[in-house]
C-alpha cells in the first residue's frame, strides 16, 4: 500500500469531517440505530464515493491503496462522529483477511465489490466465548468427499460483527491442517444468523450457525490465523483510533457544556473542581490520540516494536475513552443520565470498544509479553 502524502492526508480527513458533520450528526446516528439495518445506506454509498470504504484496499482492486496512518485518521473522525455502519468489519478487518491471505483470486473476486460499498464483507473469527484467539475458534471446515466437491462448515462463531448485513463471510476454522479461512456466500439455508443484544445500539453484533455450510478455501491451508493476526493488527489501530476520537469528541462536549451551564450565578467551568477534571480528561484524550497514531506509524514503517505499540494503543485508548466517556457523564450531571442526551452514547460505545477486539487486560498481559517481561 501506498501512504498518501501529507496534504492528500490532511485533504482526506476534512472531507471525511465534513461529510459526517452533515450526515452522520446526533439525530442520523439515533435513527441509524433505531433502524432494521443500523445503518444508513445513502451514507454508505457517499463513503464508498469517497473511497472510505475501499481506503486500505489496493488500486488495482479499485480501492485507494492506503495505509494504517490514513486508516488511523479517517477512524478518529468515525469515532467522534459515532458512526453507526460496517466500516470496521468491512472496510477494514475483512478487506485486511483478504490481503493478508495472499490469495489473488480471491482479493480479484471479493476486494473490488467490498471496495465499491456493493458487498459488505465481516469475519467470524470468534466462539461462543468471544476470545479473539485460535482456542476460541469454534467452528470445524470439513474437506470435500468427492473430487470436485464443496467444502462445508459446522460450528458456531459469535460477536460478528454486522453479519446480519453481510453477503460475504471470512470464517476461522479447524482443518485437516489446522486454523484455515473460508468465504461463505449468504444467505444460505445452512447458514443461521441470530442478532444478539448489545449495549451499545449503534453496534450490530450477531451469532452465526453453520450446518453444512457450503464454503470455498481461501489462502494456504493451515496459514489461517497468521493471516487473521496481521488482519487485525491493523483492525486494532482502526479502533484504537476510533476510541481516540471519541474520546475527544466526549471531551469537547463536556467542555462546550462547562462554559455554558451556569450554577451559583458563574458557569461550572469557572470552578476549580471542573478545571482540574478538564484538564485530567484532556491529558487521557491526547494520550489516546498519540498512542493510536504511533500505533499507526509503527505498523506502517514495519518497525520492529509495531506489535508492542499496537497493545499500548489497544489497552491506553480504550481506558482513556472510558474514563473520558464516563467523567463527562459525571460532569454533566444528571441531564447526562436521560435518553435525549448524547453523552451516554459516547459512554456505551467505549464500553462496547473497549470489549470488541479484546480487553485491556488482554492486552496488557500482551504488551508485557513483547517486552519480553
Amino acid at each position: 500500500m501506498t501512504a498518501l502524502t501529507v496534504d492528500e492526508s490532511t485533504a482526506l480527513r476534512a472531507s471525511v469531517h465534513a461529510l459526517l458533520a452533515d450526515r452522520a450528526g446526533e439525530a442520523q446516528v439515533r435513527s441509524a440505530m433505531e433502524s432494521d439495518t443500523g445503518y444508513d445506506a445513502a451514507l454508505w454509498a457517499e463513503l464508498a464515493r469517497l473511497g472510505i470504504v475501499g481506503l486500505i484496499i489496493a488500486e488495482e482492486h479499485g480501492g485507494s491503496g492506503a495505509g494504517p496512518v490514513e486508516l488511523e485518521l479517517v477512524m478518529e473522525e468515525a469515532g467522534a462522529a459515532l458512526l453507526c455502519g460496517p466500516l470496521l468489519a468491512s472496510s477494514v478487518i475483512a478487506a485486511a483477511i483478504l490481503a493478508a491471505v495472499d490469495d489473488s483470486a480471491a482479493a480479484a473476486r471479493y476486494l473490488p465489490r467490498i471496495a465499491d460499498g456493493s458487498s459488505i464483507a465481516t469475519a467470524a473469527l470468534t466462539g461462543l466465548t468471544g476470545t479473539w484467539t485460535p482456542e476460541g475458534i469454534a467452528v470445524l471446515g470439513a474437506p470435500p468427499t468427492e473430487p470436485g466437491g464443496q467444502w462445508v462448515l459446522n460450528g458456531t462463531a459469535s460477536f460478528v460483527l454486522h453479519a446480519q448485513n453481510a453477503d460475504l463471510l471470512l470464517v476461522a476454522a479447524h482443518g485437516p491442517d489446522g486454523i484455515s479461512l473460508f468465504a461463505v456466500d449468504v444467505p444460505q439455508t445452512s447458514v443461521v444468523i441470530t442478532p444478539l443484544p448489545t449495549f451499545d445500539r449503534t453496534l450490530r453484533l450477531a451469532q452465526v450457525e453453520f450446518a453444512g455450510a457450503a464454503a470455498s478455501p481461501i489462502g494456504e491451508a493451515g496459514a489461517g490465523w497468521s493471516a487473521v493476526e496481521r488482519a487485525l493488527d491493523v483492525a486494532r489501530v482502526a479502533l484504537a483510533g476510533e476510541q481516540a476520537g471519541g474520546a475527544k469528541q466526549s471531551l469537547d462536549i463536556t467542555v462546550d457544556y462547562a462554559k455554558v451551564r451556569v450554577q451559583f450565578g458563574r458557569p461550572i467551568g469557572s470552578f476549580q473542581a471542573i478545571k482540574h477534571m478538564a484538564a485530567d480528561l484532556l491529558l487521557e484524550s491526547e494520550s489516546a490520540i498519540s498512542a493510536a497514531r504511533n500505533a499507526a506509524r509503527a505498523l506502517a514503517e514495519g518497525a520492529p516494536d509495531a506489535g508492542a505499540a499496537i497493545s499500548l494503543a489497544a489497552f491506553a485508548c480504550a481506558d482513556a475513552f472510558t474514563t473520558v466517556a464516563a467523567t463527562s457523564i459525571q460532569m454533566h450531571g444528571g441531564i447526562a443520565f436521560t435518553w435525549e442526551h448524547p453523552a451516554h452514547l459516547y459512554l456505551r460505545r467505549a464500553r462496547a470498544d473497549a470489549q470488541l477486539l479484546g480487553t485491556p487486560a488482554f492486552y496488557r498481559e500482551r504488551y508485557l509479553q513483547q517486552l519480553g517481561a
